[in-house]
């Protein structure tokens, strides 16, 4: 039994619409052991190691199913079993996970499955399959145990407890667990920006950040002065409110001194400590303060004496100046019943099923260390000692919940004067969201009659106890930290496009955050060649899946998010955000099949899908693709938006004449209009030739990628003058759209350069070149990615063969498995094979050197069609390029440009560019 494979899902994906784990898991000889022929003993076992799988209900939806599935008839198998196993170690370590599924691969793979559960954090649920994967193993007849894969000496309890350490040390906190929750319920976006608890709530302009319970509006200062116990008690003391005296010490003389002046009994506690450490209560002997100021000494160089105020422990949670919450604390401890020794006592209480290991549960076990004993020799007792019948004995000076400490909610009876003052220490200290430690006999009584005292302000302070207390009400504390960071009304999401396809899909996503800026916002974008915020590339490379989307989401200066949605990344880790506003399908056309388990064209679409099926607002459809067009019975978005170029098509027709949304092409006197549907309204867009992408409209793709964009820019709200504008202003140039119908006019003949590297891409483009008027030859450089199967380069072939005058081939640098010549060999073949002439085609491997005989042998009136790879550098070889014996291009200025522009041309200055009316860019500076 062993992992082939692994895949964590970060969000949507063709398993879930939220984060899962597949493991593609091989049985090898355990196939033939389903748990019914491994018997009672397996079971038995797998039980008694994990009580609570009774609880799940499998294929049965009743509790207990999955046991009844183990043990009836031949059982299931080990894969299933591993499913469940790793769901519920997630369970034991304080998760709430669910999901999960185990298929075999298909009869050409025996004993091969594709085991896919949930999973709350990824660290942890991958160590969760693999502690699952163990403990069956060591569960199974040693004959039938893979070697290896139990250690010896290995246990199952001390695997789970470690397991749960490490899951707590990568799992949110209770406090920033609940702030999380609080946002989840009110609809806003979080991102977890590191393994600790810092937390982005909300996405780009309109986030906040939260550090467990630190907010991004806490002041810096009121958490210094929260940090220094000295001078926040005489904040306080200025003030009037009630707290100790107290002296500040470095020595273990000056302890003893300090006690002396302060009288009575004394409290040690570090300087700027937390979670109760070192802080020992109640101490009045010479021998009993220097043990406390040893002990504060290990967590602060200086220390704190101050005096003891009798009286129950507190905590009094105030959030944006209201008390939100008040708990009392009590210390850790085990209460005697005459027979049992201290140490039995502890093991008593650490069976009740509230506590566990770290924050796993409501209640921490209570252990018997270093500070116990030391409470406990104040009694002179020890861990052998037999209490009384009744007797309290407390393990813990300090009632932390961390320690073992016990909480009990008193929200509703404390007395308005404590909470007036608990709200007035806050505010003094400046503290967004702070928890006041006060000591009180009766937290009923006000502080002015019974006394009592403010022992601390905390910065941070946690809501373990307010949301799951030992005993009384729950209270929702997280819910006005929320509300503080996001008031009723505020926005907290931007809008999200998301856009995928085979083909086009960088073109159309170029566009919309180009409408986008045009329209005002400040777009963040994801396309294959990198990120872009406001229009500048931050990051560089392939940035189509889930990190760059969360990258784009967590900049905090965008307001619309356009992400390029590739196959790749959805298949490898799913989408990077849970649901988008508006999603697109361009296409689905043969490309990459035969990768990722990926072989037909409708395996393909149910990827593409994906996007679709999260749209929450509008799912915009290409009704021309019908792998496509199917989408549209799987998404649950609002609005279904039909684009086609077919302005006859029958099922678009009838969607519009029920008051659908559409976006179609119609043709005029003036040639060909983008038209918008909605509501039964009849909006005219624009003239395709007006939109410098399409080539005065003979670049048909692009025409539907325009359409495709004005469709998405229409649902996503931007109103239409943007929209026009946008699509005037967007042209093809190398700068705004690298690899995309590139032209270059600047020798005697003209260059086309694409990025083009499947057929239907290349066919595309074939198709422009023959629309184009062209007085001399068309000659196309033409290659096929080394990844892609034979039978993919050779449909590459067929889509060009008998439309040029001349092919050279050649292989990209990349051969990814293929031999240095075999890409090019295979093309030329089949071209040969389509009829076209031997002498027509010449094959030259390296791309720079193909790029260089093409541009050789251009004459004047040619049209070069240039498939490339390297796409920054074959544009510098194409634009650098002077034919022999030409004179250096002469420099023109600014003045220059606009002079050759006629009088009655309007020209526009946006971003930089001067453009006619047309759309026709012109640089300000040379291109170089």
């Amino acid at each position: 039994m062993r992992i082939l494979d692994r895949s964590v899902y970060v969000g949507p994906s063709l398993y879930a619409h939220f984060p899962v784990i597949r493991l593609e898991l091989d049985l090898g000889p355990l196939e033939s052991w389903p748990t019914g022929r491994l018997g009672a003993d397996f079971v038995d076992g797998l039980v008694a190691a994990l009580p609570t799988l009774a609880e799940h209900g499998c294929s049965y939806r009743e509790p207990g199913g999955f046991l009844r599935r183990m043990r009836e008839g031949e059982g299931t198998w080990l894969g299933h079993v591993l499913e469940h196993v790793a769901i519920e170690l997630q369970n034991v370590a304080g998760e709430q996970v669910t999901f999960g599924k185990t298929r075999s691969v298909g009869d050409d793979r025996p004993g091969v499955y594709t085991v896919v559960y949930e999973y709350a954090q990824r660290e942890e649920g991958i160590a969760a399959g693999e502690l699952a994967m163990r403990l069956i193993a060591s569960l199974l007849p040693v004959e039938l145990r893979p070697a290896g894969s139990v250690p010896e000496g290995w246990t199952f309890d001390e695997a789970r407890d470690e397991f749960i350490r490490y899951a707590q040390r990568r799992a949110l906190g209770p406090s920033t667990a609940s702030i999380v929750r609080a946002a989840e319920e009110r609809s806003i976006p979080w991102l977890r920006m590191n393994d600790q608890s810092l937390i982005q709530l909300g996405h780009g302009r309109y986030q906040q950040r939260i550090q467990a319970t630190v907010t991004g509006r806490t002041p810096h200062i009121a958490v210094e002065l929260a940090s220094d116990k000295e001078e926040t008690n005489k904040i306080l003391a200025s003030l009037g409110l009630p707290v100790p005296r107290q002296e500040l010490v470095q020595t273990e003389s000056a302890a003893l001194r300090a006690a002396r002046k302060l009288g009575g009994t004394v409290v040690t506690k570090p300087y700027n400590g937390n979670h109760g450490r070192g802080i020992t209560i109640n101490i009045g002997t010479e021998e009993e303060i220097a043990a406390g100021f040893n002990a504060a000494r290990e967590h602060s160089r200086s220390v704190i004496v101050e005096t003891y105020v009798p009286g129950d422990d507190h905590r009094l949670l105030v959030v944006n100046g209201e008390l939100v919450a008040a708990t009392r604390r009590t210390p850790g401890h085990v209460v005697g019943d005459g027979r049992s020794t201290v140490a039995e006592l502890i093991e008593i209480v650490n069976q009740d099923p509230r506590r566990g290991v770290g924050h796993e549960k409501v209640l921490t076990k209570l252990s018997l260390d270093a500070q116990a004993a030391l409470m406990l020799e104040r009694l002179g007792y020890d861990a052998g000692s037999v209490p009384r019948d009744g007797e309290v004995v407390y393990l813990r000076s300090t009632a932390n919940l961390s320690t073992g400490g016990t909480a009990t909610d008193v929200t509703d009876i404390i007395h308005p004067d404590n909470r007036a003052m608990a709200e007035r220490a806050v505010r003094a200290i400046g503290l967004d969201v702070g928890g006041v430690d006060f000591i009180s006999p009766n937290i009923a009584e006000s502080y002015k009659s019974v006394g009592g005292a403010i022992c601390e302000v905390n910065a941070a302070p946690g809501f373990r106890m307010h949301v799951s207390p030992s005993e009384g009400t729950p209270r929702d504390v997280a819910g006005p930290v929320v509300d503080l960071l996001f008031p009723p009304g505020t926005p907290s999401r931007v809008p999200i496009a998301a856009v995928t396809g085979t083909n086009g899909k960088t073109t159309t996503a170029r566009m919309l955050a180009h409408i986008a800026k045009m329209a005002g916002y400040t777009p963040g974008l994801t396309t294959t060649d990198g990120v872009y915020i406001d229009g500048q590339r931050t990051v560089e490379g392939d940035m189509t899946g889930p990190v760059s989307a969360r990258m784009v989401l967590a900049d905090p200066q965008i307001d619309l998010a356009v992400l390029e949605t590739a196959r790749g990344g959805l298949l490898r880790a799913g989408m990077g955000v849970p649901e988008v506003d508006v999603a697109a399908v361009l296409n689905v056309q043969s490309d990459h099949l035969g990768l990722k388990g990926i072989d037909t064209l409708e395996q393909l679409a149910e990827v593409k899908r994906i996007v679709v099926e999260v749209a929450r607002d509008c799912a915009v459809l290409n009704a021309d693709d019908p792998n496509v067009l199917k989408m549209s019975g799987y998404t649950d978005a609002k609005v279904i938006c039909y684009v086609t170029m077919n302005p006859s098509h029958a099922l678009v027709r009838e969607h519009v004449r029920a008051g659908g949304r559409a976006c179609a092409l119609e043709a005029g006197v003036n040639g060909h209009m983008i038209t918008l549907y909605d509501k039964g309204s009849h909006i005219p867009l624009m003239w395709t030739h007006l939109i410098p992408a399409t080539l005065e409209g003979r670049a048909l793709h692009n025409v539907q990628n325009a359409m495709v964009a004005a469709a998405m820019a229409f649902s996503l709200g931007i109103k239409l003058d943007a929209i026009r504008q946008g699509l005037r202003t967007f042209d093809t140039t190398f700068f705004q759209a690298p690899g995309r119908m590139n032209v270059y006019n600047e020798h005697p003949f003209k260059v086309l350069m694409d990025y083009g590297h499947n057929a239907h891409a290349v066919g595309v483009m074939a198709d422009l070149a023959q629309r184009l008027d062209v007085s001399g030859r068309r000659v196309v450089v033409l290659a096929g990615p080394g990844d892609r199967r034979d039978d993919d380069l050779r449909a590459i072939a067929e889509a060009v063969a008998g439309r040029f005058d001349h092919y050279i081939v050649r292989r990209d640098d990349a051969l990814r498995g293929r031999d240095g010549d075999e890409v090019p060999r295979i093309i030329a073949a089949a071209l040969r094979n389509a009829g076209v002439p031997a002498e027509a085609i010449t094959q030259i491997p390296d791309e720079q050197q193909a790029v260089d005989h093409a541009l050789r042998g251009g004459r004047p009136g040619d049209l070069l069609l240039v498939f490339a790879d390297a796409l920054t550098r074959t544009w510098k070889q194409i634009t650098k390029f002077r034919p022999e014996g030409a004179p250096p291009p002469a420099e023109r200025s600014e003045p220059a440009l606009l002079a050759a522009v006629p009088e009655d041309v309007a020209l526009v200055d946006m971003d930089g560019l001067v453009r006619d009316e047309r759309g026709i860019r012109f640089a300000r500076e040379s291109d170089d």
